[in-house]
């Protein structure tokens, strides 16, 4: 969570209270519009909370009111149409009834798989909590994505991603395996560079990116339909960002075990001696081994991550001359 810490820390009115692997508790004083903006965030909540024994009292008069008022705090910056729990027992009757007076009181359209209003639910150590989230979508769900693919990066970590690879104006930057594009778009949307090339073997993984780029009102993305273990530029790069296959939604184990090596290696032929390389993978001990053996990079630094309930790794790496 540094990255993100480091971002809030921005702003002015606001102290981090708590932390744990994947998440910061934090007071603001600020207005609450100014949360809606952050890039390195996945998500972020309203954190109201009760001394309670268990959800239903949330039906209380006392309780009730205090969570219609924070709700109705967090509808001031945004407009939504729905509502929705996530919650253990969330299909119950209990939490059947608070949908029912919540949608009365709000004015709102009980949705439970699609509503806009996100209403987390879970006890804490004093009774139970609610986090009620200020967007009707995530964070990281990016106005630019359009078109998306199975297995595509979220664009907070996308963000992370092009910061530990510091691309310079002056560079060369390549987002092999691209997919839908997120990383070289967000790279497009951030600091400039003297080239910016999206790379992809599959034509429908182009023709999605194209359509985020255009949605994202960015016209200087070179898109390049070509294999990542075999493609050479006329040009060395001096950035290389990719999230490679994790062998569930995209690819497989096995054929990861040749794709991995090869692609590290055609990256060392196609790279300017100074060029760094950022991988996402969830294939640790696979990535780890052949690191451990490879002599064209270096590692700088790992860190653990947290994609869509997994915790894949960012490696950053070094050519090595």
């Amino acid at each position: 969570m540094p990255f993100a810490e480091k971002e809030l820390l921005k702003l002015d009115g606001l102290r981090v209270t708590g932390q744990s692997e994947d998440s910061l508790q934090f007071l603001f004083t600020g207005k609450l519009a100014a949360l809606n903006k952050f890039k390195k965030a996945t998500v972020v909540y309203l954190l109201s909370q009760f001394a309670v024994p268990r959800p239903k009292a949330l039906l209380g008069n006392q309780q009730f009111a205090q969570l219609v008022n924070d709700i109705a705090f967090v509808m001031e910056t945004q407009i939504f149409k729905s509502f929705r729990f996530e919650a253990a027992g969330k299909d119950s009757s209990v939490f059947g009834r608070l949908a029912e007076v919540l949608a009365k009181a709000l004015k709102l359209v009980f949705d439970p798989e699609e509503g806009e209003l996100m209403l987390r639910v879970r006890p804490f150590a004093e009774g139970w909590e609610v986090l009620i989230r200020l967007t009707p979508r995530p964070l990281s769900a990016r106005s630019w994505r359009i078109c998306n693919m199975p297995g595509g990066l979220n664009a907070s970590l996308a963000v992370i991603m092009n910061e530990l690879a510091r691309p310079k104006p002056n560079e060369r930057y390549l987002n092999a395996m691209c997919g839908s594009g997120t990383l070289a778009i967000e790279q497009g949307l951030g600091s400039s560079c003297k080239a910016l090339v999206a790379l992809d073997i599959r034509k429908d993984a182009l023709d999605c990116a194209r359509e985020n780029i255009s949605a994202a009102k960015l016209s200087h993305i070179e898109l390049v339909q070509a294999d990542a273990t075999t493609y050479q530029s006329d040009e060395p790069f001096d950035v290389i960002t990719a999230d490679l296959p994790w062998g569930d939604v995209v690819g497989s184990h096995k054929g990861n075990a040749q794709l991995y090596p090869a692609f590290l290696e055609n990256m060392a032929r196609g790279s300017s001696d100074k060029a760094r390389l950022v991988i996402l993978t969830h294939e640790i001990k696979l990535f780890e081994k052949l690191l451990s053996q490879d002599k064209n990079w270096k590692l700088l630094q790992s860190l653990k991550v947290s994609h869509s309930g997994h915790y894949p790794r960012i490696y950053v790496l070094k050519k090595v001359i």
